[in-house]
């Protein structure tokens, strides 16, 4: 699969075919080993630039899809004669694909970690009503705050007796990614998702903005609109920054670097 440098992510040509491909196949083979995979956006690609702890952490991923337009089109200006996106690879629309298609196959089973107790049931309950035969082998809701040193034995002892190979962690970024990428040699084998915010919308607690708004881009606004008190931080500081390195890293080294991996 084909990468194309935005800031410091090698991020996936891909669509959500090809991602869910590429993740259902390494569910399967698994090589005793952990997989990580992110829908990464202008708050996670600037982060990673401006982090450096939080940029060792993302690359350690191994499929890193563009969640936002900006990197949609980041990525499209270094095509040349190569492949084009027309849509992004949206965290929460990823989960729903590769839920659906685990279903009937119990092969595929799924572990949610993160969220509340009350979020995981409507989770657990609005699958098993849209995707008949979809396992969930386990969900838990870590404690609020500063975990006990133990938390990690716990939380990979319960994916592990899962046998869940498909793990989705919503503990919010850049907490998830972090954990994920610093703990990747040490957890169960199996597929791992930073997917942020997915949880409370498919719980039906958050609103997602509409389609035509997420293909504008402006996303980020509908967003900060909802919830301007918790957001406006996020978005006016690391929007900025991938604007800012954008421009610099193209006036002083033009395109996207492309790489093969």
């Amino acid at each position: 699969m084909e990468r194309r440098r935005v800031l410091d992510l090698p991020v996936a040509v891909t669509d959500y075919a090809g991602a869910v491909d590429w993740i259902v196949e390494k569910a399967l083979a698994l090589e005793g080993r952990a997989w990580a995979v992110e829908a990464a956006n202008t708050h996670v690609a600037a982060l990673a630039r401006v982090d450096p702890a939080f940029g060792a952490a993302m690359a350690r991923f191994d499929l890193i899809c563009p969640d936002g337009m900006p990197l949609i089109w980041a990525v499209n200006r270094g095509a040349g004669g190569g492949a084009r996106l027309s849509d992004r690879v949206y965290g929460p629309t990823l989960m729903l694909r590769t839920i659906e298609r685990s279903a009937g196959r119990p092969e595929l089973r799924h572990f949610l970690l993160g969220g509340k107790e009350s979020t995981l049931g409507k989770l657990r309950a609005r699958f098993a009503a849209e995707f008949p035969g979809t396992v969930v082998a386990g969900a838990y809701s870590p404690p609020f705050g500063v975990w006990p040193e133990d938390e990690f034995e716990r939380m990979a002892g319960m994916i592990r007796e899962s046998g869940a190979n498909l793990i989705w962690v919503g503990l919010g970024c850049p907490k998830q990614e972090r954990w994920i990428g610093e703990n990747k040699d040490r957890l169960p084998p199996g597929v791992y998702f930073g997917i942020g915010a997915a949880f409370a919308f498919h719980a039906g607690e958050v609103s997602q903005a509409p389609g035509w708004i997420q293909r504008m881009g402006m996303e980020w606004l509908y967003r900060l609109l909802a919830e301007p008190r918790r957001l406006w931080r996020r978005y006016f500081t690391y929007n900025s920054l991938f604007v800012w390195h954008s421009v610099r890293d193209a006036l002083r080294g033009g395109p996207p670097v492309r790489s093969e991996k």
